[in-house]
């Protein structure tokens, strides 16, 4: 529920969006496709803001420049959009309308955990949502990249970064795929869950190939909760763990402190070196960058070939 503020702003800024941003027709129309529906921009925006970090990711790499940035922790490739160089433009979760409204944006870019805010800012700045599902995640991040790519007249740099990942990724199947069994889990509160296939880290499974340890497990959000005596029974060939209190600069005991006991111990992939602390920040706050997903691919096709 919005402060009376709020919802006085919102008011207003709905009008002032109904002849302030409504296109013209003109040969510069940029019309795109996204997950909400269809946005018409008059032309190249100059003043963007940006909720979601993948989509962050993205416009980096293609050297678009940022107005404002959500608040909080970001993966170490995006920090320098921590600085006050950068508009605060409220949390992932809860938009600052107020300086959204200031700011005056030629285009507002949510998704994933900021979509449930497109209705509301539509009504201030065009909006595009680039939400991508667990389900057809990296086939619903390429198609979003390369709508920025052509928001921006960045088409050619986003092709060149698609190339790339899907070249790697198809070296990555290659290995993944004579590697066994393996298991996705977070570590986050002294806690434990495992994500299997349909869950937020199915990508391990269904897009680069390894063999789930375990079917149907972990298919929600925050995974199924597991135990020590779960791991070792499950026994993956390889363990991949997702410190999420790392991710999001909580204070906590670390995911490798955690799994150093006698019971971890005794797995496979720990006498085998085959457990893999990932980039947290990446997979939990990143997972659909073009440069954090490269990163991803990198980082675990070269723990694969140094075993």
């Amino acid at each position: 529920m919005f402060s009376n503020i709020r919802r006085s702003v919102l008011v207003c800024t709905t009008i002032l969006a109904l002849t302030v941003w409504t296109p013209a027709a003109s040969a510069e129309e940029i019309v795109v496709e996204h997950a909400k529906g269809t946005t018409t921009l008059p032309a190249i925006p100059e003043k963007v803001i940006v909720f979601n970090l993948g989509a962050l990711d993205v416009l980096d790499a293609i050297g678009v420049e940022i107005a404002g940035v959500p608040g909080g922790p970001k993966p170490s490739h995006l920090t320098k959009y921590a600085s006050g160089d950068y508009l605060n433009i409220g949390s992932l979760f809860e938009p600052d309308y107020e300086a959204i409204v200031a700011a005056a944006p030629d285009l507002v870019v949510v998704g994933g955990r900021s979509s449930r805010n497109y209705d509301d800012l539509v009504k201030i700045a065009p909006t595009v949502d680039v939400s991508a599902s667990w389900e057809n995640h990296i086939e619903d991040t390429k198609r979003n990249a390369l709508m920025l790519g052509k928001v921006f007249g960045k088409d050619a740099e986003v092709k060149a970064l698609v190339d790339k990942l899907e070249n790697s990724t198809a070296e990555l199947q290659s290995l993944a795929g004579e590697a066994g069994t393996a298991l996705a889990m977070i570590t986050t509160g002294g806690k434990m869950s495992a994500h299997g296939q349909g869950s937020r880290f199915s990508i391990l499974y269904d897009v680069y190939g390894f063999k789930p340890a375990v079917q149907s497990q972990g298919t929600g959000r925050h995974g199924q909760p597991i135990s020590f005596e779960f791991l070792l029974e499950t026994d993956p060939d390889w363990l991949f763990v997702v410190d999420r209190d790392a991710a999001i600069g909580r204070e906590g005991q670390s995911a490798a402190a955690m799994l150093d006991n006698e019971i971890v111990h005794k797995m496979k992939a720990w006498k085998a070196g085959h457990i893999v602390y990932v980039n947290a920040a990446n997979w939990y706050l990143a997972g659909t960058g073009l440069q954090a997903l490269q990163m991803n691919v990198d980082e675990i096709a070269g723990a694969l070939k140094a075993k």
